[in-house]
C-alpha cells in the first residue's frame, strides 16, 4: 500500500500560510487541520474477488473567529489557490454568524505541550494480490469449518494509512501518522432449512498484532453454527450477559449521556450526575489515550489539547464529564482534552472468566448479536431487538432469536453484577462481557 504523499513538512507550510491569510482576511483566531490518506480494501466472495477499492483522499477544514463569531470552511483541494479560497470563505461566513460568548480557541495551558510517539503508524507493503490472498484464505477456513455453512458474504481486508496535521493560531502545530487494519469474514449456516449469519474481525495499528486470517474465518463459522436451531421463549425477567463486542455498546451510552453536549442542552439521562454513584463499587473506568499502538490513542485531540490519564468512573462514582472546550465553557468547566471523541476507555475487569460468568448468570440468557437502535438518550430507556443463548444450570443450552431485551440504562448499571477479564480490546473502548441482574427478555 502506497503511503500518503504530502510529508509533514508540506502540510504544516500550508497550515502556516492558511493562518496567515486568515489574520490578513480579518479573523482574531483560527484553526487548520489538514489530512492525506490512503486505503486498500478487498472482499472475496466465493472464492472470487468481488470488491477491490483504492482511495486517495486529502482534505482541509478551517475554523475562523472574527471576535466571538465562527466560520467553518472545507476542501478537498490542496491547491494553495483552493485553500485560500476556503480560507477567506470561512471568515466570509463568520461576519454574518452570531456571537457566542463560549466560542474561540481553547486557552492556552490546555494546548499540549509536545507531542509523543505513541507508535501508531506500522507500514505495510501490502498490494492487492496479497490482500486477495488473505481475504481468500480467511474465507476458505471458514467454509470448510463445518458443512453446514453453505454460504458466505465474503472475507475482507483493510488497509489504513494517514498523516493529520494540526495548527492553530496560538501558536500550536503538530502531526502524527497512522496505519489501520482489519480482516473480516461474514459467513451463513443451514441447517433444516433454516439460515443464520454471524461474523467475526481482528483490526490492530500494527499488521503483525492481527489474528490469524484462517482463525478469523473459523470463529465466524462457529459462531453462525452456533446459531442454528434457534428457538423463541417466553417472555420473562432473567439476567443477561452482554458479550465484550457488545458490552462495549453499553459504555458508549453511557460516554453519549455524560458528554458536555448532552449536558448543557440538557438531553441527557445522566443529567448533573458528576459525583454520583451511577454503578457498584467494583466498577471503574480508566482512560489512557497514551498506550502504544492503542487504537483509541492520540497525543492531543481535535483542538490541540493535551490528552491526559484519568478516572472517569472510581468505585462506580463519575468522576467527571467528557468535555471540549466549548462544552466545558458552556458549563463551567475546563476541556478534559476529548475534543473528537473519547482515547483508550479501559472498563477495569474483574476475576470472572467467561465459563465463570456463565456460573453466575444461572438461567438467562447470553446476547450475541443486537439488532435496532431502540435507545432514549433522554430517558435511559432501553430496548432492542436480540439473539443470542438460553443458559440453564450456568451451561449455554440452546441458541435464541427473535426476541428483546428491554430496561432502562440507570437500572442496568446499578445492576451490573460483574465484569469479565475477557477484555475485546479491538476498539477505543476496552471491556470484558458484563453481567446484568435482570432484564426484561420479550419472547412469545
Amino acid at each position: 500500500m502506497q503511503s500518503p504523499t504530502l510529508a509533514y513538512a508540506d502540510l504544516a507550510a500550508l497550515i502556516e500560510q492558511s493562518l496567515d491569510e486568515a489574520r490578513a482576511a480579518g479573523a482574531s483566531q483560527a484553526d487548520v487541520g489538514l489530512s492525506v490518506d490512503t486505503g486498500l480494501s478487498v472482499t472475496v466472495r466465493l472464492g472470487e474477488v468481488e470488491t477491490l477499492e483504492y482511495q486517495r483522499d486529502r482534505g482541509m477544514g478551517i475554523t475562523v473567529y472574527v471576535g466571538k463569531k465562527k466560520g467553518t470552511a472545507t476542501t478537498g483541494d490542496l491547491s494553495w489557490q483552493a485553500i485560500a479560497d476556503t480560507v477567506r470563505k470561512a471568515v466570509s461566513i463568520a461576519k454574518f454568524t452570531a456571537e457566542d460568548d463560549c466560542a474561540g480557541l481553547p486557552d492556552p495551558d490546555t494546548l499540549a505541550r509536545e507531542v509523543p510517539d505513541l507508535a501508531l503508524s506500522h507500514p505495510w507493503d501490502l498490494e492487492a494480490e496479497g490482500a486477495i490472498d488473505l481475504a481468500r484464505r480467511c474465507e476458505s477456513a471458514a467454509l470448510a469449518r463445518d458443512p453446514r455453512i453453505t454460504n458466505s458474504e465474503g472475507g475482507s481486508v483493510g488497509a489504513h494509512r494517514g498523516l493529520r496535521v494540526y495548527g492553530n493560531s496560538l501558536g500550536f502545530l503538530g502531526g502524527y501518522p497512522n496505519t489501520y487494519y482489519s480482516v473480516s469474514c461474514v459467513v451463513m449456516g443451514q441447517q433444516d432449512g433454516e439460515m443464520e449469519r454471524d461474523y467475526w474481525y481482528t483490526a490492530a495499528r500494527d499488521w503483525r498484532e492481527l489474528e490469524d486470517v484462517e482463525s478469523v474465518g473459523r470463529t465466524a463459522a462457529e459462531r453462525a453454527v452456533a446459531r442454528l436451531g434457534a428457538r423463541r421463549i417466553p417472555t420473562t425477567r432473567a439476567p443477561v450477559l452482554f458479550v465484550p463486542e457488545l458490552a462495549r455498546g453499553l459504555i458508549g451510552h453511557f460516554i453519549g449521556a455524560i458528554r458536555g453536549g448532552a449536558q448543557y442542552r440538557q438531553s441527557s439521562f445522566l443529567l448533573g450526575a458528576a459525583g454520583r454513584q451511577l454503578f457498584p463499587e467494583f466498577f471503574g473506568i480508566s482512560e489512557r489515550p497514551h498506550l502504544a499502538r492503542g487504537l483509541g490513542s492520540a497525543p492531543f485531540d481535535g483542538e490541540g489539547c493535551a490528552t491526559h490519564d484519568r478516572e472517569l468512573v472510581s468505585r462506580g462514582v463519575l468522576d467527571g464529564y467528557v468535555l471540549n472546550t466549548y462544552s466545558a465553557r458552556k458549563l463551567g468547566l475546563k476541556t478534559t482534552g476529548n475534543a473528537g471523541g473519547v482515547h483508550n476507555l479501559l472498563v477495569h475487569p474483574g476475576e470472572d472468566d467467561y465459563a465463570s460468568l456463565l456460573k453466575r448468570l444461572g438461567r438467562g440468557l447470553i446476547v450475541t448479536e443486537l439488532m435496532g437502535q431502540g435507545v432514549n438518550g433522554v430517558t435511559g430507556d432501553y430496548s432492542r431487538g436480540a439473539a443470542g443463548l438460553w443458559v440453564e444450570g450456568g451451561e449455554a443450552r440452546f441458541p435464541v432469536s427473535e426476541i428483546t431485551i428491554a430496561g432502562n440504562l440507570k437500572s442496568m448499571f446499578r445492576n451490573l453484577v460483574a465484569v469479565g477479564r475477557d477484555v475485546d480490546a479491538r476498539g477505543s473502548i476496552r471491556t470484558g462481557s458484563m453481567l446484568i441482574d435482570e432484564m426484561t427478555i420479550a419472547g412469545e
